[in-house]
């Protein structure tokens, strides 16, 4: 087995076979596949140990090799000595899961396959099988809460965001005390690391904040002030919760694009907008025609499309909604 704990102050914790004693910090490289030239690909964790025992959090980022701003978010919370001095237990740090689409600036691996798609995972299957499977057998089942940062995909933005299961006690008091501007209600999918913690009754949070291959400041602070939070809820960390107000969503859809022409936002993510309410606009681009995008519900944007051009089905804004809004 590559990491165990109990809870004595004096048990040896054991990551992939690095003994981390109490009080200890480590980095710890574990190889998970091999590149053409020869050079292994690693997964490599910041290991923080307390004096005391307590929880095991995971932090995670990078399943999706263009998601850029989690591995920010993680790379800052470690050099600005977050987890350090911890009043208890124990904190992992995975910044870059996918190290083969983090070099090549790719959501997925070689083969095409994306590794958020491929839990439990196998370790005779594709790269993306392989990486999930070590994360599945190696590192889920040892600790007791997580979050997995994530930013929307290409030319999509989403505003800094929790997704949890409201109906599930733990995650929705994970979620609150993180305190994103915006705590949206997700259902699990299938094959995901989120859905496979669950069945084996740990809670993950999804942080999504941002776009691929781009900084986003807001999200990046957000996660930041949300890592400090949750550590100071858990009592792993001394402090006071920095708390904004949140807007809790329960439903979700997309408005997608009644035609193909140049796109201008009139809203954007983080905007209140009405039912019916003109959003943006979409230019025919050899004439002067002009399709009009509304808001399909009363609600908040909480993901919006930044791609100047635009295809009929393109899915535009993300409009979340709250309880009697």
């Amino acid at each position: 087995m590559n990491l165990s704990k109990t809870g004595s102050m004096d048990e040896i914790f054991t990551y992939y076979n690095t003994q981390i004693e109490p009080g200890e910090y480590k980095l710890v490289k574990k190889s998970i596949g091999l590149l053409p030239s020869g050079n292994k690909l690693h997964i490599i964790s910041h290991v923080f140990r307390s004096l005391k025992p307590g929880p095991v959090v995971l932090f995670s980022a990078g399943m999706h090799g263009d998601e850029v701003n989690g591995v920010e978010i993680l790379r800052r919370a470690v050099k600005e000595g977050v987890f350090n001095n911890l009043l208890k237990g124990t904190v992992i740090v995975i910044p870059i899961l996918n190290v083969f689409g983090f070099i090549n600036y790719s959501r997925d691996v070689p083969d095409g396959k994306d590794v958020n798609r491929s839990f439990p995972g196998s370790k005779s299957g594709s790269l993306a099988s392989r990486i999930a499977k070590e994360v599945s057998s190696n590192i889920l089942p040892f600790i007791d809460f997580g979050v997995d940062f994530h930013t929307g995909g290409a030319n999509r933005y989403n505003i800094p965001q929790i997704r949890y299961l409201c109906e599930d006690s733990e995650q929705t008091e994970l979620a609150q005390a993180f305190n994103a501007p915006f705590n949206i209600n997700s259902k699990m999918l299938s094959q995901t690391m989120r859905k496979t913690a669950y069945d084996d009754k740990k809670s993950i949070l999804i942080f999504e904040g941002g776009e691929a291959l781009r900084y986003d400041k807001s999200s990046i602070e957000h996660a930041l002030r949300g890592i400090n939070n949750l550590l100071i809820h858990k009592e792993m960390k001394a402090g006071t919760p920095n708390i904004i107000n949140t807007v809790n969503i329960n439903e979700t859809s997309w408005v997608r694009a009644s035609g193909s022409g140049l796109f201008n936002l009139y809203k954007s993510s983080g905007d209140k907008v009405e039912k019916k309410e003109i959003i943006g606009v979409i230019n025919e681009v050899f004439g002067s025609e002009e399709k009009p995008v509304y808001s399909s519900h009363d609600g908040y944007i909480i993901g919006h499309n930044n791609a100047p051009v635009v295809t009929e089905g393109d899915a535009l804004f993300n409009i979340g909604r709250t309880v009697g809004f």
